[in-house]
């Protein structure tokens, strides 16, 4: 990933891990540690983009969401981009991050972890 960035990204990304919103650090506290069996990284400088949380290993990027993301077309074409770059993306809003943690973490759980296909009967 090294060269892929701008400085100001980096510099921005290091400012937001200081402040971090309480659903950022309440995901944070589940994901960090290879506590899923992989390595997240979070408050990751891609390109113009600082991305909420990612693994690298498995190209899948968190993203937390809060109000100011309601119809927001950036998101989308962000979205677009990092799939055409290989990511896939997930999205959840700081109230689910906040209210439904296990679930959210289940849904992180299950994109790292996909289910074999099932045989045809």
């Amino acid at each position: 990933m090294q060269g892929q960035t701008k400085a100001f990204t980096q510099l921005a990304a290091k400012e937001l891990r200081k402040t971090m919103t309480d659903a950022e650090r309440r995901l944070w506290h589940r994901l960090r540690g290879e506590q899923l069996e992989v390595k997240f990284r979070r408050q990751h400088p891609f390109e113009n983009y600082v991305l909420d949380f990612v693994c690298l290993e498995q190209r899948l990027v968190i993203e937390v969401d809060g109000s100011q993301h309601v119809g927001n077309h950036h998101d989308e074409k962000r979205t677009e981009k990092l799939n055409l770059a290989g990511f896939t993306v997930l999205r959840f809003w700081n109230n689910e991050v906040l209210n439904e943690t296990d679930a959210v973490v289940q849904a992180i759980w299950n994109a790292l972890n996909p289910s074999p296909p099932q045989p045809s009967p």
